[in-house]
């Protein structure tokens, strides 16, 4: 798959694969460039499947790690929700006109970000602790994550807006995506078919880097505090709404 690559080319896979460890020991808000970076080198459908199992290696180190750090509750009442979106971007997906898509999810993504920007500013203790939330959030992450593995915008929102601490969000969304990601797998064997031998060798070659990337992260993240967690995500989150307009 990947016999012909450049010096190059090699370097930006592995730089990526870095990033997911980052990113899976907390560091949320940039997977875009992950995804961006991955497009740049394969096919798309292909990106997309390469990415998946790059971050499902990270989400089984996340997951081991992050283990004592879950609020069951948070999660189970955002899966379903991600279940139906995956179910729907799996079925609607492949007819989707890119650009709208790309548009309307950065707008989205945005407006949702400048709330939670004026909630934090306000020091409001408000938590929009209903079922309609959930629901929105919940069906744009799994829609997004099988469109274009671009979920982390939404959970981000969604665990902010439920106030979680710094562990308790990445320890949650960890075991969340690890679930969701894996439920993706057979669509992209067997519907989509974009999964494959090929892929799995090369995310093979890329574990050791994802495994350096979560050190590096989880001894970055620690450093970080609760309050100045949730504005490093806000702000990561903005930056990769804008980006995924120019993706």
């Amino acid at each position: 798959m990947a016999e012909d690559f450049t010096i190059l080319q090699w370097s930006l896979a592995f730089t990526a694969a870095f990033l997911v460890g980052v990113s899976k020991a907390g560091l949320k808000g940039i997977a875009i460039i992950i995804v961006t970076t991955m497009a740049y080198l394969f096919e798309a459908k292909t990106s997309t499947a390469i990415v998946l199992g790059m971050f499902i290696s990270g989400d089984i180190l996340a997951v081991n790690y992050y283990k004592r750090d879950v609020n069951w509750r948070l999660l189970f009442r955002l899966m379903p929700f991600m279940v139906v979106g995956v179910l729907i971007g799996a079925w609607f997906g492949k007819e989707l006109d890119e650009k709208t898509f790309k548009t309307g999810m950065a707008f989205i993504i945005l407006l949702s970000v400048g709330m939670m920007f004026w909630l934090e500013y306000r020091k409001s203790n408000y938590i929009p602790d209903n079922l309609p939330f959930a629901g929105v959030m919940g069906l744009a992450a799994g829609f997004t994550t099988m469109i274009g593995n671009l979920a982390g915008a939404f959970s981000n929102l969604f665990f902010i807006a439920m106030k979680s601490p710094k562990n308790e969000f990445i320890g949650t969304a960890a075991w969340l995506f690890f679930m969701i990601n894996l439920f993706k797998v057979p669509i992209h064997v067997f519907s989509w078919e974009t999964m494959n031998w090929g892929t799995l060798k090369f995310n093979l070659i890329l574990f050791p880097v994802i495994v350096l990337g979560f050190m590096v992260g989880v001894k970055g993240i620690s450093y970080v505090k609760d309050d100045q967690y949730r504005k490093l995500i806000l702000v990561m989150t903005a930056i990769g709404a804008v980006l995924i307009l120019f993706k």
